[in-house]
């Protein structure tokens, strides 16, 4: 039986077409030169002969155009993790590593979701279009076992603020950020030629952390240039995460033309944060899992600013599901580019020239037409909140849930807290905490602030005698208070009063704002002439 088997498969071999023998060749892995000269080296001898009839490879080519993903239903080159393992990442930045390519691309242009990849840009739609239900719904099916199912969880602040706060806390990512969702499906929609060059990306942001961690779990060779600015624990962690990293250049703008001069030479793919419809349907399968975690949801808090791709893929999918719920956007007042564009019609060019360090993802480029239809589509309303907003929103997450996050991950709650929702009160509310990426030096800043904006923390000066005795009695009415002192400084040579007066500044910590005006209170009555120092 097998001897008649094998007999009638040979025949068929001999009895192929032409171009049957070249789809059957398509199987051949480009990744080994032997094969792809073999390939190539034909077609381009046949096609030079034959100049008045169009090869195949002619009508499906282009010989600088754009790298398809192929045919319509064509089976994927398998990954071998065996052929990466003598991947050289010095030989491959020095371009000492021959690539092959193959560029085909199929009959029907209609059927292709993403528009051309060349190897300095990122994936972009073929034309502005909103994404659907069904892709968001096939980019969570496919990234399930990739990234966590965060908890949303019922908040202790629902009491404080009058509503039943629900916080879907994405923080709790492997990276720390919900950007893992659309790094991820990106990054699995990329063709398999493309996977096996690598990629390539810019700055330390949660955008390229993600890139760096999953692109490394899926042995994507993956490169980050940064700036030599960067704080060295950021530039530890993504070399933590699996990536190459590479200082270069004393401003971000010259890191990305270094990548992008990396991409075009070495054929990486150069992934930038833009709204393509893979990366926003990755990220609207937050928005999905919010409503099969709390059922009969009445609005949904979610951060804008400049790239507000998780705002407009959530916003879709919810709206899709129950067109009641409140889509809510929110944005700081510094910048608020999101208003803006949806004012004018189109995105606004605004970048913040200061605070980028506190704000980060928050701020930067601005987001495309994709994002922005989506967001006028369907996002009910979009409002600001104040810098002072943003950190009492992170002293209260740090003190009620015990969570450390970012400017872009309390940004959501810091507009409960500043009261911007009134007609929301008595109702069930998911707020988005999608990011706890906080460097430890700008945390102790941040909360130091934030416990003086919430009357927590207060300090005044006086001027004493030196007579013994007269500094106990000023820390006698602070133990009466029930004020607890955390400094205090007693100054003597830089006075312009009596010779025998000193002056005392003291910081003394309070439980809130009326404790703290109690406090006031009892000192001026000792001490008229007491300055108290205003936040």
């Amino acid at each position: 039986m097998n001897l008649v088997a094998q007999f009638l498969y040979s025949r068929a071999l001999k009895n192929r077409t032409p171009r049957e023998r070249f789809r059957e060749e398509e199987e051949y892995d480009p990744f080994w030169p032997s094969s792809a000269k073999k390939l190539f080296t034909k077609k381009i001898e046949s096609n030079v002969r034959k100049t008045d009839v169009p090869s195949y490879c002619e009508r499906h080519c282009c010989k600088d155009g754009p790298i398809r993903n192929g045919h319509i239903g064509q089976r994927p080159l398998p990954i071998n993790p065996e052929r990466l393992k003598d991947f050289g990442e010095e030989d491959y930045l020095n371009g000492g590593v021959n690539i092959w390519e193959m560029k085909i691309i199929s009959h029907n242009e209609e059927l292709l979701r993403d528009s051309a990849i060349r190897p300095d840009r990122l994936i972009q739609p073929a034309f502005n279009k909103f994404i659907r239900f069904e892709d968001i719904s096939a980019a969570a099916f496919k990234i399930q076992c990739g990234v966590q199912k965060t908890p949303c969880m019922y908040s202790r602040l629902s009491k404080q603020y009058g509503m039943d706060l629900y916080l879907k806390k994405e923080f709790l990512q492997y990276t720390g950020s919900v950007k893992e969702r659309g790094v991820l499906y990106l990054l699995l929609s990329l063709p398999q030629d493309q996977q096996r060059k690598g990629v390539i990306v810019t700055s330390d942001s949660n955008f390229s952390m993600a890139v760096a961690y999953h692109a490394s779990e899926h042995r994507i060779p993956v490169f980050v240039i940064m700036s030599t600015n960067i704080l060295p624990a950021r530039v530890k962690m993504c070399r933590d995460y699996g990536a190459m990293v590479i200082s270069y250049g004393s401003t971000p703008r010259d890191s990305q033309l270094h990548a992008r001069r990396l991409a075009q030479e070495n054929g990486y793919l150069y992934l930038e944060e833009i709204d393509s419809d893979v990366y926003l349907s990755g990220l609207g399968t937050m928005g999905l899992e919010i409503y099969e975690q709390v059922p009969k949801l009445d609005a949904v808090i979610f951060p804008a600013g400049t790239h507000c791709g998780l705002l407009a893929g959530s916003a879709a999918v919810l709206k899709h599901l129950n067109p009641h719920i409140s889509v809510i956007g929110v944005e700081s007042e510094s910048f608020p580019v999101l208003q803006q564009s949806l004012k004018v019609g189109h995105p606004v060019d605004r970048q913040i020239r200061s605070n980028r360090h506190f704000y980060r993802d928050v701020s930067g480029p601005c987001f495309g037409t994709n994002s922005l239809q989506l967001t006028g589509k369907f996002v009910d309303k979009v409002v600001t909140v104040r810098e002072e907003d943003i950190l009492i929103a992170m002293l209260r997450m740090l003190e009620y849930e015990r969570a450390t996050v970012d400017a872009e991950g309390a940004i959501g709650l810091a507009a409960v807290v500043a009261g911007k929702f009134p007609e929301l009160k008595g109702k069930r509310v998911a707020v988005a905490v999608c990011s706890g990426n906080l460097e430890l030096p700008l945390m102790r800043q941040c909360i130091d602030r934030a416990l003086t904006l919430d009357n927590r923390v207060c300090k005044f000066s006086t001027h004493i005698s030196d007579c013994p005795g007269d500094i106990s009695k000023l820390l006698e009415i602070l133990a009466r208070e029930e004020a607890r002192v955390l400094d205090i400084k007693q100054e003597h040579m830089y006075m312009t009063s009596d010779l025998f007066t000193s002056e005392v500044t003291c910081i003394a910590e309070t439980r809130d704002k009326m404790h703290c005006v109690q406090l006031k209170n009892a000192l001026l009555e000792r001490y008229p002439m007491m300055t108290w120092m205003e936040r």
